[in-house]
């Protein structure tokens, strides 16, 4: 059965159009690696997609720039001189910005100042201040996270110890003997078969002294309950 003419228009189906444009693809890439084989040909197929993505196809003996090249020898077309130039007029200009940015630093550090005018001297001590009221900001900002994080430890430490002398106090107990101060850090934490239990300690300082091999004083304390 003979099949019907197809109109040649646009597919108005997203969907549709995207699974004529692979198979036909398909074709043509086919097509044309015949021609490559039968014919001894250079081929090159350069396809994209209404979504944006590249197909190519290109004859195995050969890359797309000879390809390219031979186009250019045989039309007398240029394809390239156009891009080279702008792509050199793009690295000049960030070659100048990179100069004067080289150069803006060493002003900064102090150098490379003979040839300033003395408004441009004004500018530059201006900026330096400006960037040093930045640094200091930032700076004292710093210091003032630093020292509200030691704040809020302070405050932790407060509130524990809050917490156990109302714990002792609940118990019947002497506050004023819940922690014992050392001079240094201390932890009392005592044990039950219950479970981890506070206790109170009443600590007496003993006249006597224990003397160790390196001549140290080391104060004994009785235990009291």
């Amino acid at each position: 059965m003979a099949r019907g003419k197809i109109q040649i228009k646009l597919i108005e189906n997203s969907t549709n159009r995207q699974v004529t444009y692979s198979k036909r693809r398909n074709g043509l890439f086919k097509k044309a690696s015949e021609l490559t084989v039968l014919c001894d040909a250079k081929v090159s197929i350069i396809m994209i997609s209404s979504t944006g993505k590249l197909h190519e196809y290109i004859s195995p003996t050969v890359t797309t720039k000879e390809l390219f090249d031979q186009y250019q020898k045989t039309t007398g077309k240029d394809l390239w001189s156009t891009h080279y130039k702008a792509m050199e007029e793009q690295l000049e200009k960030v070659k100048e910005v990179n100069r004067k940015l080289r150069r803006e630093i060493r002003q900064t550090m102090g150098e490379s100042l003979n040839d300033l005018e003395l408004e441009d001297v004004l500018h530059l001590v201006e900026d330096c201040e400006a960037s040093l009221k930045l640094i200091r900001d930032r700076k004292i900002k710093v210091i003032s996270n630093q020292i509200e994080t030691s704040k809020k430890k302070v405050r932790n430490v407060e509130d524990i110890h809050k917490k156990l002398l109302h714990e002792l106090e609940l118990r019947g107990e002497d506050p004023q003997y819940g922690l014992v101060d050392d001079g240094g850090d201390y932890d009392i934490i005592g044990y039950h078969n219950e479970g981890p239990r506070i206790f109170a300690f009443h600590l007496q300082p003993n006249q006597q002294c224990l003397h160790n091999g390196a001549g140290s004083d080391l104060t004994t304390y009785h235990l009291l309950e």
